[in-house]
């Protein structure tokens, strides 16, 4: 083994990715060391304990089409990294790295935008050194979840009305929708003020949902546990969150 090869098999995932890279120009987003607390391992001193875990994380994604015209619903959020480690973490204890790192990668392989995937995954506290593992996955091979679709957020979608949101029962009203497993999303019109009048067919449409968007304000204002998003990140991220949305 060369000492180029050497350096490689210990450098961080994006270098080796951008070695591996093919004719195909990819963008790539990474994750560098994030670290959680977990229960994982064979051994018996492994078990009812927790131990540092560290996931460097490379993606590769297909280039965007088009101008980006800076929409998050058009790229690969970070989150939706961060969500699949959280995700496999949660959804067993484990004794393999490997197990982990091939269910971390097919769920990251899911997402349409993604390519290709590096993971590595590091023990930092079983010797005094780093222990782990590292993989790569590319979607032709990759075992996508059949259960993807079941794992959607189901949200409770309600519509206020303007006496709704002006109501002294709002706070009750809220409480209860919180105290909901569901996720909720909130849903207002434009408020009783009746909005400019344009003569053009486009800008009427943005003067109209400029007005919807300023009711949203207003119930924010009237109870900020109530957060106005504007992207499908956004909204994602909230359900997946206990947020409630507008």
């Amino acid at each position: 083994m060369s000492d180029d090869e050497i350096r490689l098999a210990f450098a961080h995932p994006s270098e080796r990715a951008e070695t591996m890279a093919g004719p195909e120009p990819r963008d790539r987003i990474s994750l560098r060391d994030h670290i959680v607390e977990v229960e994982i391992g064979a051994f018996q001193a492994e078990r009812d304990v927790t131990q540092r875990v560290c996931f460097n994380v490379v993606v590769e994604v297909a280039p965007l089409t088009g101008v980006v015209d800076d929409d998050v619903d058009r790229i690969l959020s970070y989150d939706r990294v961060t969500e699949a480690i959280a995700a496999e973490l949660a959804a067993e204890r484990l004794n393999l790295l490997e197990t982990l790192a091939e269910r971390v990668a097919d769920r990251i392989l899911i997402e349409p935008q993604a390519m290709r995937v590096f993971v590595r995954i590091e023990k930092l506290d079983r010797g005094p050194g780093a222990l782990g593992v590292e993989i790569v996955r590319a979607r032709e091979g990759a075992a996508i979840a059949q259960d993807a679709a079941q794992e959607a957020p189901q949200p409770r979608v309600v519509y206020l009305s303007n006496a709704a949101i002006a109501s002294d029962r709002l706070t009750g009203w809220l409480d209860q929708l919180e105290a909901s497993a569901q996720p909720v999303i909130l849903c207002v019109g434009p408020a009783d003020i009746a909005a400019p009048r344009a003569g053009d067919e486009k800008a009427q449409r943005h003067i109209d949902l400029l007005a919807i968007e300023q009711n949203a304000w207003v119930l924010w204002a009237r109870d900020p546990r109530c957060a106005v998003v504007g992207s499908r990140t956004e909204l994602d991220w909230a359900m997946k969150n206990g947020q409630i949305s507008i």
